[in-house]
């Protein structure tokens, strides 16, 4: 059987999911998480063999948490479930050591072939991904400014974007001001986007939120 382990604040998103796999021959869900937290606890007490881990939760997010699950357990696969473009998250994810990225909007088989593939011990790349990754092999991350930024500065980004302040994203990311305020630095250095009105602007140009 291929253990598995699902990942997502949201209740129906994870009892959906379960529904869905449970019909799945050798295929048995032994627990669900609503955080990042919830994942390593459980992963300290109960081996599995795959996580399907959502890309955005409360808390520690979901690429935090993938990185953490590699530290904990090489061994285990992580599909990333994300309601964001493959663009957005992918290669990053990928970089990560995750098996797979999936979009919610994917057909369901996509899903379990991804768990097959990944308990195999493959990477699922679909052919959206594979493009990215091709991109990303033949352009470096010269081609748009945001691919620069490392994965905490890239978060920060994002925060910004969408409105939150120093002090909010420093709460949530479980940051100081002053760290937050150095990676708001980076960013500027980075992409060369002065101001928060530049930064909002940019997100919704290059679909960032």
């Amino acid at each position: 059987m291929i253990r598995v382990l699902i990942a997502d604040d949201h209740t129906i998103v994870r009892r959906g999911l379960k529904q869905l796999l449970d019909h799945e021959p050798q295929i048995e869900v032994l627990s669900e998480a609503s955080d990042g937290n919830e994942v390593l606890e459980f992963l300290r007490r109960r081996n599995v063999d795959v996580v399907v881990l959502d890309i955005s939760m409360p808390g520690k997010n979901g690429l935090d948490t993938l990185k953490d699950i590699k530290r904990l357990n090489p061994r285990i696969a992580v599909i990333v479930l994300s309601m964001h473009p493959a663009d957005q998250y992918a290669v990053r994810v990928l970089q990560a050591g995750a098996a797979g990225y999936i979009t919610k909007e994917s057909a369901p088989e996509e899903l379990v072939a991804a768990i097959r593939m990944a308990y195999q011990g493959h990477k699922y790349i679909s052919p959206v991904v594979a493009e990215l990754l091709a991109d990303y092999v033949q352009n470096g991350a010269t081609d748009e400014p945001h691919k620069l930024l490392s994965d905490r500065e890239f978060e920060v980004m994002r925060s910004i974007a969408s409105g939150k302040g120093i002090t909010d994203i420093a709460e949530r990311l479980n940051l100081s001001v002053k760290t937050v305020s150095t990676y708001k630095s980076r960013i500027i250095e980075k992409t060369g986007l002065l101001s928060n009105a530049d930064i909002v602007r940019y997100a919704i140009e290059h679909n960032l939120l």
